[in-house]
């Protein structure tokens, strides 16, 4: 699959400077949604659109048209609950590169709490095998930190408004191809209780300077370390650790792109022991040194930095997948 997406790139050609506004909005390929999943009618099998609300709550609704499943992707970090027919199918935080999977002529509500940026797929049925069609295919699944996602939502918006037509439909048949081979755990494990994870959330928030050892965070949730850590991943995407250093890295974010600190004095500030280190982390979460991103976040690049760097699908993490 990512010698398409590779392949991809060798054939589609930068459409030529455009003229005028009028032009711009002809060629671009990726709409700005005014409205929530919401997009003008496409005789495209393959249609990609922009969703994007800086409100930290919102509440929404949307029916998957009959010839199409939907597909969202965050790129950035926020708080959802996703609901079909009073029925709860994700309540937590999805971390930037979280996939969610809607099946034709579904209904899915959505309420946002904190500001979000999602791609949206909406991928003909024709490009998914026939058995997909009905009760046991694709549908409510909410996967988080997918790295073939994330590398493929990466792909198109770092093309920005040179991304043409030919080029969001490869992604967008790479990612159904993608959905096809996914395979679900074969044992659920319950998500951390919201009230655990706030109380676990803040204590890093507050402490996220010194070092947090895993036997800290199990205490601070009344929970053994193995039933916490693994509850604590189903409930957020992230491995403790992983959730420790994100939250470090996030807060350097705005220590760059807000003041001009060296990078020693702001790996320091972090939570870091050496900028050897910080710096490492760093380009491994966000693709980019901390001296890069400082430049890219002035020109307003830094919001897609989160998307998570590649792994093994089979790190993937499955946290919802709801009967049809």
């Amino acid at each position: 699959m990512l010698t398409d997406l590779q392949a991809a790139h060798a054939w589609i050609d930068v459409p030529a400077e455009p003229r005028d506004d009028e032009l711009v909005q002809a060629t671009r390929a990726i709409t700005r949604e005014s409205q929530w999943r919401r997009i003008d009618h496409s005789p495209e099998d393959v249609v990609v659109s922009r969703w994007e609300d800086s409100r930290g709550t919102s509440s929404h609704e949307a029916t998957t048209p009959e010839n199409c499943y939907f597909v969202g992707i965050a790129l950035k970090p926020t708080r959802a609950k996703l609901t079909r027919e009073r029925q709860i199918i994700f309540d937590g935080t999805m971390p930037a590169g979280s996939m969610y999977v809607s099946a034709p002529s579904r209904q899915l509500g959505v309420q946002f709490q904190a500001p979000s940026a999602f791609l949206h797929f909406h991928i003909s049925t024709d490009h998914f095998p026939a058995e997909f069609s009905g009760t046991e295919g694709l549908n409510d699944l909410v996967l988080l930190r997918d790295p073939l996602a994330a590398q493929l939502a990466r792909a198109l918006i770092g093309r920005g408004d040179a991304a043409d037509h030919r080029f969001t439909r490869c992604i967008g048949q790479t990612l159904a191809v993608h959905l096809t081979r996914l395979e679900p755990p074969r044992a659920k494990v319950n998500a951390l209780p919201k009230w655990r994870l706030r109380r676990v959330e803040q204590y890093v928030a507050d402490h996220f300077d010194r070092c947090l050892s895993l036997s800290e965070l199990a205490n601070v949730a009344g929970l053994s370390r193995m039933h916490f850590a693994a509850q604590f991943r189903a409930a957020t995407g992230y491995r403790p650790r992983e959730y420790l250093l994100n939250h470090r890295i996030e807060h350097a974010k705005t220590l760059l792109a807000t003041t001009g600190r060296p990078l020693a004095e702001i790996a320091l500030a972090v939570g870091f022991s050496t900028q050897a280190h910080f710096s490492t982390v760093f380009k491994r979460i966000s693709g980019q040194s901390p001296a890069r991103w400082r430049l890219a976040s002035k020109g307003g690049r830094g919001e897609v930095e989160a998307l998570p760097r590649s792994r093994p699908a089979a790190d993937s993490d499955w946290i919802a997948s709801a009967a049809a």
